[in-house]
């Protein structure tokens, strides 16, 4: 038994040819004996037809009968029966009286004996076929009656072969049944010698256990690796998993590339943290061609990593507005201590009512958005984000005007959108806007207003703006870069401002009137 194990092959492909070599070898040799059963059978079959109608026309021809009733049977009959036998090559052909004596013997010295064998049914008027051992030894006969005008039996025939000589007949295809077996198991083995090299190509000669420790291992970390995991391949989605499910909102069950977001459905391998906005997520998609063994790539089939960023994106708009302030309050202090220096040298001179209305003038202008925007926005992100905005504008040239429509609910909890999605919306907006404004008349004018019913965000500007194909095409597109124009500046930006929008399923749209203005409006439900 060690030494049957050891010589057993490891590899699923060897396992699997030795099996199917034992199985192939034990059909064809199945096959070969049931070939020859069926050789003998038919053989037999063939050897009982012959006698049964050699005896049965000997019997039915009127010259037997004549022969017999004449009494010159042995005389007539018998060179007609040797000639018969020896020319269907059988082993006897006697012709006898009812009573059994013989007229006709391939021994002639058996001429005038008794038959051995049945009559019986022959003499009712049967014609029958037996195996039986008679003077020549084990045969197949038949025996047919003999018949006058007047239908009165008035003989039998009887014909026989012997089995010594059947069996020869089939063995006799002994050698082409084997010689079958053989062409059809080499053919086999060659067939299974091919399947043995794409077995050993495609599992790399694992046995089964490292085959089923991979499948395992494999399962367990696609339904608990923390990315999204698709296969792709030219027929379609070969493998999703729980994760990707998730991510893309995909039904139960196999998918299909029409279920897929538009922009997983062709192919594009190569791309490398590219983001992608759908209905409610912002991702970051990876894509890699799959690759042979031999490190050839399979054409079509390519692997697609998912990643959420949907929080980190709101992290990053809430931290950019944060920023966005801190920087403006660098720049006043910066500015503050230039002004400081005027007032103490103004001071110095003498000069205190001056110095009074130069440290007054602008602090009052500021100070007064600032008592605005507290009064009539209740949101402290959106504020500090207007705040930032309004002092980003400044040092970029840009006049940025915020409307005195703009106001909101003072209880927050009022609010159709909530302070993370206002920063979201207004904050690309206005990014959008300052990008996009006309450098020799710089200006972008904000109004954000909530009544009962309804939620306004205008952000207009001084640029040439975008018609509605473009627009839409900008909503659409899952990355931005500052390097294009049009509606590549706009991609992710508006992208997250049409994902907030069609969340609480509200419209954005743009229009060219007294510039280029982006509305977004959100009723309550």
């Amino acid at each position: 038994m060690a030494r049957i194990r050891a010589a057993w092959p490891r590899s699923l492909a060897g396992q699997a040819i030795v099996l199917q070599i034992l199985v192939i070898a034990v059909v064809v040799a199945a096959g070969s004996a049931l070939a020859l059963l069926d050789a003998r059978r038919d053989g037999d079959s063939a050897a009982r037809q012959q006698v049964l109608g050699i005896a049965t026309s000997l019997a039915d021809a009127p010259s037997t009968a004549q022969a017999i009733e004449a009494g010159r049977a042995t005389e007539i009959l018998q060179p007609v029966t040797e000639a018969v036998r020896t020319h269907t090559g059988i082993a006897f052909i006697t012709i006898m009286a009812p009573d059994r004596t013989r007229f006709t013997h391939t021994d002639p010295s058996q001429i005038g004996g008794a038959y051995i064998g049945t009559i019986g049914p022959a003499l009712r008027g049967e014609t029958f076929t037996e195996s039986y051992t008679g003077t020549l030894g084990p045969s197949v006969r038949a025996v047919a009656p003999v018949r006058d005008s007047s239908g009165r039996i008035v003989g039998l025939v009887a014909a026989g072969i012997l089995q010594k000589s059947l069996a020869d007949r089939w063995r006799a295809q002994w050698p082409i049944i084997a010689a079958v077996g053989v062409g059809a198991l080499a053919i086999s083995l060659i067939g299974v010698w091919g399947i043995r090299r794409r077995l050993l190509r495609q599992t790399r000669g694992l046995r089964p256990e490292e085959l089923r420790v991979m499948y395992d291992h494999h399962d367990a970390i696609l339904h608990s690796v923390s990315e999204g995991l698709i296969v792709l391949e030219d027929a379609g989605v070969a493998l999703v998993n729980d994760e990707a499910r998730r991510l893309l909102s995909l039904p139960a069950g196999p998918v299909e590339r029409a279920d897929l977001p538009e922009f997983l459905r062709e192919h594009d391998p190569g791309v490398r943290d590219e983001i992608h906005v759908t209905d409610d997520r912002v991702l970051v998609v990876s894509r890699s061609k799959v690759g042979h063994p031999g490190g050839r790539a399979t054409d079509g089939s390519e692997v697609v990593t998912i990643r959420d960023r949907t929080e980190l994106q709101g992290a990053l708009g809430e931290l950019n507005s944060l920023k966005v302030l801190t920087d403006s309050l660098r720049s006043q202090a910066h500015e503050a201590a230039n002004t400081l220096h005027t007032i103490v040298t103004m001071v110095e001179m003498g000069r205190a009512d001056d110095a009074v209305t130069f440290a007054t003038a602008e602090l009052e202008l500021s100070q007064h958005l600032v008592d605005r925007l507290s009064a009539a926005v209740s949101e402290p992100a959106l504020v500090a984000l207007l705040l930032g905005k309004s002092a980003q504008a400044g040092e970029r040239g840009i006049e940025l005007t915020i409307t005195e429509d703009t106001a909101l609910p003072a209880d927050t909890d009022e609010l159709l959108l909530s302070g993370q999605e206002m920063v979201t919306v207004l904050g690309n907006l206005i990014d959008n806007a300052m990008d996009a404004c006309d450098r020799s008349d710089p200006w972008v004018e904000v109004t954000v207003n909530q009544d009962d019913e309804r939620l306004l965000i205008r952000v207009a500007d001084s640029g040439e703006g975008m018609d509605a194909k473009l627009f839409e095409k900008a909503m659409r597109r899952g990355y931005s870069t500052k390097r294009g124009t049009g509606a590549d500046q706009h991609g992710l930006g508006l992208a997250l401002v049409a994902q907030v929008v069609n969340r609480h399923h509200g419209s954005l749209r743009a229009d060219v009137t007294y510039g280029s203005v982006v509305t977004v409006t959100v009723t309550a439900r």
